[in-house]
């Protein structure tokens, strides 16, 4: 049985702190997409800490990507899933309005919760790419480029099934707040009674 870490929003938090000089510094984004449903919290949190004086809130686009499939129930009544084979657009960005139009000549900031086998940050980042790049074109702003950043609060420590350009890993455009093994890792806003969620990340804590 996958081994189960539950994190808290209060670490949530910790480590989106830790993270935003690194993003501020390097990627300086104009705006950040975030991967649904695990990446709006994240991206929320990380804008307080992004925002600098005199300057407004960096925007927050959303898209909605699926990759997990729910294997029913654990004997200890908490749902059990696994990574599926298949990317499914739940939510996209429309590409015959400003939401397109708005993402060329900008430093993008895509932000979902973990890097697990990558199938789905490999299929934002492509789609994305590609979807900016017909925009381009079409609106005759092909002199404008766009840059990709990657950031995750965790990456698991597995061989992955999917790949991000080799130009953002090498420009050092992706960021994972923390390694860790490949567990299944409980957020908390999957949780539907808070306080055991968090009862059980302290007991963890003390182990």
């Amino acid at each position: 049985m996958v081994d189960k870490v539950y994190v808290t929003y209060n670490q949530v938090h910790k480590l989106c702190q830790v993270s935003a000089p690194r993003i501020l510094d390097d990627f300086k984004p104009n705006l950040m997409i975030a991967i649904g449903g695990g990446g709006y919290v994240p991206a929320r949190i990380l804008r307080s800490f992004l925002k600098r004086p005199s300057s407004p809130n960096i925007p927050i686009q959303a898209i909605g990507l699926s990759l997990y499939e729910d294997l029913g129930r654990s004997s200890s009544d908490h749902p059990v899933e696994t990574p599926g084979t298949k990317v499914t657009r739940t939510q996209w960005l429309d590409l015959s309005s400003l939401e397109m139009a708005n993402l060329i000549g900008k430093n993008i900031l895509i932000v979902d919760e973990v890097d697990d086998t990558r199938t789905t940050l490999e299929y934002a980042v492509k789609e994305l790419e590609k979807d900016v790049e017909e925009a381009r074109k079409r609106l005759g702003r092909e002199s404008e480029k766009t840059v990709f950043s990657v950031f995750v609060l965790h990456n698991k420590n597995k061989t992955k099934k999917g790949h991000l350009p080799t130009d953002m890993l090498d420009e050092n455009r992706y960021l994972a707040a923390k390694t860790v093994d490949d567990v299944w890792i409980c957020y908390p806003w999957e949780a539907t009674d808070i306080d055991e969620h968090d009862r059980l990340a302290e007991k963890q804590a003390i182990q």
